[in-house]
């Protein structure tokens, strides 16, 4: 075994001790200071993009309790927000922040220098917009760090093969990886998911997801930002930078239905449209309705919508032969899950349970109020690296992601698109995403009408764009 190896087993080792001296004094109620030495049972975490969501990451790993836990270093190609997130951090975490002018890194090789500061066995934090996942998630391994990935982890099937592969040397280096589908560790929809398996609304025989909203795309550059910046900085408006708002904003549902069957769908059958323009320039559609299909037939009916002014409903269901359920109440948190002996008719009995009353009998609810998944998720990590239990959630991140855009795919080209298609789809939307810098020419360019590239369904068929 290298020395390098060595060093990391060892710092592993007496994290696992310490963390369970911490869980166990917790669980006793008394107070013993932390065991200082070498301050190896501290775990060090830099964080890779610091927006809202990669500060609100930072945040809940701060947050966890079982051992000492330290931001060190920041990294992000906008400094504003880097500065933005620091304050923020450091006004709420006080000295758990510990990250000096020297350990703020701004451009597209932050994430090496802010990985640099960690040691084997610290995590890493990836929030920048997906299309970066990959190249950070391949440094994070070389180093041998524990890794947080934000969704999605992939945009397309080249980026989804490079995770899948990365997925198993980190599993070979034994490094603990979270990817951000919090609903996945929400005590609520754990327990939906026993109910289900054991039976309580029968055989499923549908399932629907919503999430609409008034979100707007993004419209003409201004002055004073370059292209490549731009387009970074609204990512969601761009299929290169994101997968859209199709891969960005309804992942979670298309992932926790698809946890509720237990399977992935095979294939997805899809309509969608641009409307109500405006300035708009990008390359999103404004609805999308998707029929996806699993391995024995049963249907996942899922609808997305970018307008203002039209009913936002944000929710999931479960419909099966004896009753029904609720996945998603409406937004992730709280779930507020249910289940029901007959057919929810409505969305309204999500948002009220006593319209449930002439609908459907209530057979079980979650008790309230509910903790937040979004902390769940990291106490579960930081637990796993303290316990050096089994845990990496890259392979599973990944095929959310691309099933995903395997429901994209099908939208944007008008064809019925298989999860082999999409995994072997040889688009890659950013192919030198992983060379790019300050003075890069942005991996997508306008047409001469000053719009970007859009999908043509049923003219352009084995692309996107």
């Amino acid at each position: 075994m290298s020395e390098a190896n060595n060093n990391a087993t060892s710092r592993r080792e007496f994290i696992k001790t310490t963390g369970g001296i911490a869980a166990a004094t917790a669980v006793a109620g008394a107070v013993v200071p932390h065991v200082h030495a070498a301050e190896d049972n501290t775990i060090q975490v830099a964080l890779v993009g610091c927006g809202g969501r990669g500060t609100g990451a930072a945040s809940q790993a701060l947050s966890v309790k079982n051992g000492p836990i330290k931001l060190v270093a920041m990294g992000d190609v906008f400094e504003n927000r880097l500065t933005k997130s620091y304050d923020g951090l450091k006004g709420r975490h006080g000295d758990r922040v510990d990250v000096p002018d020297d350990r703020k890194f701004i451009g597209f090789d932050a994430y090496k220098k802010a990985m640099d500061c960690l040691k084997p066995g610290d995590v890493a934090i990836f929030a920048t917009p997906p299309t970066f996942r990959w190249v950070h998630f391949t440094y994070a391994v070389e180093k041998g760090l524990n890794v947080f990935m934000e969704k999605p982890v992939t945009v397309d099937g080249p980026s989804t093969r490079k995770i899948l592969a990365l997925a198993e040397k980190a599993k070979e280096k034994n490094l603990k990886v979270g990817v951000g589908l919090m609903v996945r560790h929400c005590r609520g929809r754990q327990e939906l998911k026993s109910r289900i398996d054991d039976g309580e609304i029968g055989d499923i025989i549908a399932i629907r997801g919503y999430r609409m909203s008034g979100w707007r795309g993004a419209g003409p550059k201004p002055e004073g930002i370059s292209e490549l910046l731009y387009q970074i900085q609204k990512f969601h408006s761009f299929l290169w930078g994101s997968g859209g708002v199709y891969s960005d904003f309804y992942i979670h549902q298309i992932d926790e239905c698809s946890w509720m069957k237990g399977a992935w769908p095979v294939q997805a059958h899809a309509t969608g449209g641009r409307h109500y323009r405006g300035d708009a320039v990008d390359q999103n559609f404004d609805s999308y309705a998707v029929e996806y299909t699993y391995p024995d037939g049963t249907k996942l009916f899922y609808s997305g919508r970018n307008m203002a002014g039209c009913p936002n409903p944000f929710a999931s269901y479960v419909h099966g032969t004896k009753g029904s359920a609720i996945v998603s109440t409406h937004a992730h948190a709280p779930g507020k899950v249910r289940t029901f002996e007959g057919q929810i008719l409505d969305d309204a009995t999500a948002r009220d349970p006593s319209l449930a009353r002439d609908k459907a009998k209530m057979l079980w609810a979650y008790p309230q109020p509910e903790q937040n998944p979004y902390q769940l998720e990291w106490d579960d990590l930081i637990d796993a690296i303290r316990q050096d239990l089994p845990y990496n959630e890259a392979k599973r991140g990944a095929e959310a992601s691309l099933v995903t855009s395997m429901g994209r795919m099908a939208a944007h080209t008008g064809q019925i698109i298989t999860y082999d298609q999409i995994l072997n789809c040889e688009h890659e939307f950013a192919p030198g995403v992983d060379k790019l810098t300050m003075d890069s020419d942005a991996p997508l360019q306008l047409k001469e009408d000053g719009t970007y590239p859009s999908p043509l369904p049923g003219l352009v068929k084995n692309r996107e764009y």
